[in-house]
């Protein structure tokens, strides 16, 4: 026999922990290798982890509600030793999660002292004001000088009220900004410095409280739907939006998809839709326009190498995620449509792994679903660009000819192109929406399926 640690995987891009919400197997429940045993959530997504060996749970080290680091081990598994591939004993003293976690603060404390000594050197707790805090929030607060009592006194969107990474961010670009220089220069000033004034809080917990009128239902958001809430309300705290509007004429488009979605059907067994034809549209024009697909640290302009495009899907919840099709750059047509059929096939089934949300460097939003003709998209960070298609409808519109003008019925579509205006002036962000518009006027009739 052999002992096994199972560790909590890498769940996504800047993902430091996940929560454990629900252990599919007990301590004494035998498992096969690639099994899942334990669904935990993250600020991303919910997802199962299997296991990679075969073997009986020993024990369970976090249990439900449990905040566990990324690579901090969750259960112990014993399995059958084997010649062939010797499995890493446990050490008896294992460090528990908390143990990990720990380690994860002191480490990250003493990097950040030196980098920004001026930081305030109050302890932050663990623990405190009846919720968990994490070492990355810990560590942001010791960084940012803020005390123990006002990292309590901020509205955290978490799990049971829990501070995450954006609520501080928010907190720190709503109102802690204008506090902190004051509060950073104070020791190097011979005279002590006035008091400074006490951070406003952001913007989505300063709204007036509400009496609610006789007869009114109160539904507490879920989870998912408060995420989604303090994501939409930092990007607009982040990015200045603008938004540019094209009426691109879809009639060529939408004569080759009748023409041909029968028989590609039948070929290749995906339905065509017209949101792989558009995503391709803005491909293209990305290739044309590489300053689209970029992202901003700081003062600095990170240009991406892989157009990855998210897809914003609604769920039967009610709310909203963004799946994302990697290197749509090398996808055909077919490869596209394949792409976004399957993601929005499991988003709607909640059957996305981590990574299938992350990584995103441009979005694409079909309102046009819900019949709507144009909208303003809020921007999905870290990019700095989002479109929003819309309902495609027949009009009436002047055609232009050889032989003069003319009057016919047209198939038409808005493009709303909302961009960062800190690095995406107008010119750039107008001229890439028109550039999408005019590779969807320009398809070809006879193109091969």
């Amino acid at each position: 026999m052999a002992q096994f640690e199972l560790i909590l995987p890498k769940m996504g891009e800047s993902v430091a922990e996940a929560t454990i919400t629900n252990w599919l197997k007990n301590e004494g429940d035998t498992i096969d290798a690639e099994e899942s045993v334990v669904e935990v959530a993250t600020d991303k997504v919910d997802s199962e982890v299997p296991s990679p060996v075969s073997g009986t749970i020993v024990k369970i080290l976090a249990q439900v509600n449990d905040v566990a680091a990324v690579g901090a081990p969750i259960a112990i598994i014993e399995t059958e030793a084997t010649g062939d591939a010797p499995v890493p004993p446990v050490e008896t003293a294992a460090p528990a999660p908390q143990a990990a976690a720990q380690e994860i603060e002191t480490s990250i404390a003493a990097a950040a002292a030196t980098v920004a000594p001026a930081a305030s050197n109050a302890p932050i707790a663990k623990n405190s004001n009846g919720r968990f805090y994490s070492p990355l929030v810990r560590s942001m607060a010791k960084e940012e000088g803020i005390s123990q009592a006002e990292l309590d006194a901020i509205a955290g969107s978490g799990k049971d009220g829990r501070v995450t990474k954006t609520d501080l961010l928010a907190y720190i670009e709503g109102g802690r900004a204008q506090s902190a220089p004051a509060t950073a220069a104070a020791p190097a000033t011979a005279a002590p410095a006035p008091a400074a004034p006490t951070p406003a809080a952001p913007a989505a917990s300063s709204a007036p409280s509400i009496t609610p009128t006789p007869g009114a239902e109160i539904i507490e958001m879920d989870r998912m739907r408060k995420l989604i809430a303090d994501h939409m309300v930092n990007s607009v705290h982040t990015s200045p939006h603008v938004t540019s509007f094209v009426e691109a004429d879809m009639t060529r488009v939408v004569q080759w998809r009748n023409k041909v979605k029968n028989a590609f059907q039948q070929k290749h067994g995906e339905k065509i839709t017209f949101t792989p034809i558009i995503m391709e549209a803005i491909v293209k024009a990305i290739q044309d326009f590489p300053m689209i697909n970029v992202s901003v640290d700081g003062t600095k302009i990170i240009k991406h190498a892989h157009i990855n495009v998210g897809m914003a899907a609604a769920l039967p919840s009610g709310n909203l995620i963004v799946p994302v099709v990697k290197n749509a750059n090398q996808l055909s047509l077919l490869g596209l449509t394949k792409s976004v059929n399957d993601l929005a096939n499991r988003a709607r089934n909640n059957a996305l792994k981590p990574d299938e949300i992350s990584g995103g460097t441009y979005t694409l939003t079909n309102v046009g679903t819900f019949g709507n003709v144009l909208g303003t998209p809020i921007i999905n960070q870290p990019q700095v660009a989002i479109m929003a298609a819309g309902a495609i409808v027949k009009k009436p519109a002047v055609i232009e000819t050889p032989e003069g003008d003319l009057i016919g019925i047209r198939h038409k579509m808005f493009l709303s192109h909302s961009y960062d205006h800190r690095v995406v002036d107008g010119a750039l962000g107008g001229m890439f929406v028109k550039r999408v518009a005019e590779y969807l006027e320009a398809w070809d009739l006879n193109r091969e399926i």
